[in-house]
Protein backbone atom coordinates (compact mmCIF):
# COMPACT_ATOMS: atom_id res chain seq x y z
CA UNK A 1 0.00 0.00 0.00
CA UNK A 2 0.95 3.67 -0.92
CA UNK A 3 -0.05 7.06 -0.04
CA UNK A 4 -1.38 9.07 -3.32
CA UNK A 5 -0.92 12.77 -3.47
CA UNK A 6 -4.07 14.12 -3.22
CA UNK A 7 -4.81 16.51 -6.40
CA UNK A 8 -5.85 20.03 -5.48
CA UNK A 9 -7.96 22.89 -7.25
CA UNK A 10 -6.82 23.76 -10.76
CA UNK A 11 -5.58 20.26 -11.66
CA UNK A 12 -7.88 19.38 -14.88
CA UNK A 13 -8.32 15.62 -14.04
CA UNK A 14 -10.76 16.99 -11.38
CA UNK A 15 -13.20 18.28 -13.94
CA UNK A 16 -12.98 15.35 -15.77
CA UNK A 17 -15.32 12.32 -16.21
CA UNK A 18 -14.22 8.86 -14.33
CA UNK A 19 -14.74 5.71 -16.53
CA UNK A 20 -16.34 2.48 -15.53
CA UNK A 21 -14.55 -0.24 -13.91
CA UNK A 22 -14.98 -3.29 -16.12
CA UNK A 23 -13.25 -5.75 -13.52
CA UNK A 24 -12.42 -5.97 -10.23
CA UNK A 25 -8.75 -7.27 -10.00
CA UNK A 26 -5.80 -6.12 -8.51
CA UNK A 27 -4.81 -3.23 -9.75
CA UNK A 28 -8.47 -2.29 -8.31
CA UNK A 29 -8.03 -3.80 -5.19
CA UNK A 30 -4.65 -1.76 -4.59
CA UNK A 31 -6.11 1.32 -5.54
CA UNK A 32 -9.24 0.87 -3.01
CA UNK A 33 -6.31 0.23 -0.36
CA UNK A 34 -3.95 2.80 -1.61
CA UNK A 35 -7.09 5.45 -1.39
CA UNK A 36 -8.24 4.22 1.77
CA UNK A 37 -4.84 4.70 3.43
CA UNK A 38 -4.58 7.72 1.76
CA UNK A 39 -8.13 9.25 3.44
CA UNK A 40 -6.95 7.79 6.59
CA UNK A 41 -3.65 9.88 6.58
CA UNK A 42 -5.60 12.89 5.68
CA UNK A 43 -6.79 15.20 8.54
CA UNK A 44 -10.58 15.66 8.61
CA UNK A 45 -11.62 13.52 5.42
CA UNK A 46 -14.63 11.54 5.38
CA UNK A 47 -13.98 9.96 1.93
CA UNK A 48 -11.89 10.06 -1.31
CA UNK A 49 -12.54 9.55 -4.64
CA UNK A 50 -10.29 8.02 -7.57
CA UNK A 51 -10.01 11.43 -9.41
CA UNK A 52 -9.10 12.86 -6.33
CA UNK A 53 -5.41 10.70 -6.46
CA UNK A 54 -5.37 10.95 -10.21
CA UNK A 55 -6.97 7.54 -11.71
CA UNK A 56 -9.82 8.37 -13.94
CA UNK A 57 -11.97 5.43 -12.41
CA UNK A 58 -15.21 5.14 -10.84
CA UNK A 59 -14.03 4.09 -7.80
CA UNK A 60 -14.96 5.39 -4.04
CA UNK A 61 -13.37 5.13 -0.39
CA UNK A 62 -15.41 6.62 2.86
CA UNK A 63 -14.90 5.90 6.02
CA UNK A 64 -17.49 7.90 8.96
CA UNK A 65 -15.56 6.17 11.38
CA UNK A 66 -17.39 3.04 11.50
CA UNK A 67 -14.90 1.25 8.96
CA UNK A 68 -14.24 1.71 5.13
CA UNK A 69 -17.05 1.32 2.39
CA UNK A 70 -15.51 0.47 -0.08
CA UNK A 71 -17.97 1.46 -3.79
CA UNK A 72 -16.99 0.49 -7.19
CA UNK A 73 -18.93 1.85 -10.17
CA UNK A 74 -21.48 3.91 -7.42
CA UNK A 75 -24.45 4.84 -8.69
CA UNK A 76 -27.32 7.68 -7.36
CA UNK A 77 -30.74 5.53 -7.85
CA UNK A 78 -32.78 6.87 -5.29
CA UNK A 79 -32.71 10.57 -3.14
CA UNK A 80 -35.53 11.80 -0.97
CA UNK A 81 -34.90 15.19 0.51
CA UNK A 82 -33.55 18.14 0.71
CA UNK A 83 -31.34 19.75 2.98
CA UNK A 84 -28.50 22.62 3.50
CA UNK A 85 -25.07 21.28 4.40
CA UNK A 86 -22.15 22.33 4.98
CA UNK A 87 -18.98 20.63 3.15
CA UNK A 88 -15.45 21.16 2.53
CA UNK A 89 -13.11 19.05 0.20
CA UNK A 90 -9.58 17.80 0.53
CA UNK A 91 -9.17 19.06 -3.03
CA UNK A 92 -10.03 22.09 -1.51
CA UNK A 93 -8.58 22.44 1.51
CA UNK A 94 -9.38 25.50 3.84
CA UNK A 95 -13.04 26.76 1.37
CA UNK A 96 -16.34 25.50 3.10
CA UNK A 97 -19.64 26.00 1.61
CA UNK A 98 -23.25 25.69 2.41
CA UNK A 99 -25.13 23.72 -0.23
CA UNK A 100 -28.17 21.62 -0.78
CA UNK A 101 -27.74 18.06 -0.56
CA UNK A 102 -30.50 14.85 -0.48
CA UNK A 103 -31.62 13.94 3.56
CA UNK A 104 -31.29 10.71 2.16
CA UNK A 105 -30.09 8.40 -0.76
CA UNK A 106 -29.50 4.93 -2.23
CA UNK A 107 -26.69 4.51 -4.01
CA UNK A 108 -26.01 1.00 -6.08
CA UNK A 109 -22.52 -0.20 -6.34
CA UNK A 110 -19.75 -2.81 -6.48
CA UNK A 111 -17.75 -4.18 -3.50
CA UNK A 112 -14.23 -5.17 -3.29
CA UNK A 113 -15.51 -8.69 -4.54
CA UNK A 114 -17.06 -7.81 -7.72
CA UNK A 115 -20.50 -8.03 -6.18
CA UNK A 116 -23.59 -5.83 -6.46
CA UNK A 117 -25.26 -4.32 -2.89
CA UNK A 118 -27.65 -1.59 -2.33
CA UNK A 119 -26.50 1.02 0.27
CA UNK A 120 -29.18 3.76 2.05
CA UNK A 121 -27.88 6.19 3.84
CA UNK A 122 -29.14 9.53 5.63
CA UNK A 123 -27.03 12.47 7.13
CA UNK A 124 -23.53 13.02 6.93
CA UNK A 125 -23.33 9.27 4.94
CA UNK A 126 -25.61 10.61 2.31
CA UNK A 127 -23.87 13.98 2.16
CA UNK A 128 -20.92 12.14 1.79
CA UNK A 129 -21.78 9.49 -1.55
CA UNK A 130 -23.18 12.36 -2.85
CA UNK A 131 -20.02 14.52 -2.73
CA UNK A 132 -17.84 11.93 -3.78
CA UNK A 133 -19.99 10.41 -6.67
CA UNK A 134 -19.99 14.34 -7.84
CA UNK A 135 -16.39 13.85 -7.77
CA UNK A 136 -16.34 10.43 -10.38
CA UNK A 137 -18.76 13.69 -12.60
CA UNK A 138 -15.46 16.05 -12.68
CA UNK A 139 -17.79 18.18 -10.34
CA UNK A 140 -16.78 19.82 -7.30
CA UNK A 141 -18.77 20.99 -4.16
CA UNK A 142 -17.86 24.88 -4.88
CA UNK A 143 -19.90 24.28 -8.30
CA UNK A 144 -22.78 23.76 -6.21
CA UNK A 145 -22.05 26.51 -3.03
CA UNK A 146 -24.69 28.98 -2.32
CA UNK A 147 -22.68 30.96 0.48
CA UNK A 148 -19.09 30.28 1.56
CA UNK A 149 -18.40 30.06 5.21
CA UNK A 150 -15.22 29.83 7.75
CA UNK A 151 -14.03 26.58 8.82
Amino acid sequence: MALRNIRTLGDEILRKKSRAVEKVDDKVLLLLKDMAETLHSSPNGAGLAAPQVGILKRVVVIDMGQGVINLINPEIVETQGSHEVIEGCLSIPGKFGKLLRPEKVKVRALNERGEEFLLSAEGDLAKCLCHEVDHLDGILFIDKVTEYVEP
